[in-house]
């Protein structure tokens, strides 16, 4: 099993700033691949927030607009998303996501990613 590991999540003020990390254990190729971030909040269903595809391109979550931006650095095998104007709103347990083989994705329609990370909390305080 492939492993995708997040890292970064914290507690941070309304308007505050966080950048959330997944690194992507050396077999899997991640600039190769789709991949995305999903998030949970307790007592909601899985969402996806920002996914980009093996050519660079991005989508994003129409809330997340213009504030979240997702990257991935090819050399660190490691996907990114950068959070800005945060919102409690915002706060959830944010999950990495990446397809098997697939080097495009179907917008951020969770069934096309086969490995998944464990998980890190962001929350938000007003």
């Amino acid at each position: 099993q492939v492993r995708l590991a997040e890292s970064g999540g914290g507690s941070v003020q309304t308007g505050g700033s966080l950048t959330i990390s997944c690194a992507a254990a050396p077999e899997y190729t991640a600039s190769g691949r789709c991949m995305a971030w999903y998030r949970q909040a307790p007592g909601k269903e899985r969402e996806g927030v920002a996914s980009i595809n093996a050519y660079g391109t991005k989508v994003y979550r129409e809330t997340v607009k213009g504030r979240f931006t997702i990257s991935r650095d090819n050399a660190k095998n490691t996907l990114y998303l950068q959070m800005r104007s945060l919102s409690p709103n915002d706060s959830a347990i944010y999950y990495c996501a990446g397809t098997r083989y697939r080097r495009d994705c179907v917008s951020l329609e969770s069934a096309q990613y086969y490995y998944w990370g464990q998980g890190t909390q962001v929350t938000v305080s007003s």
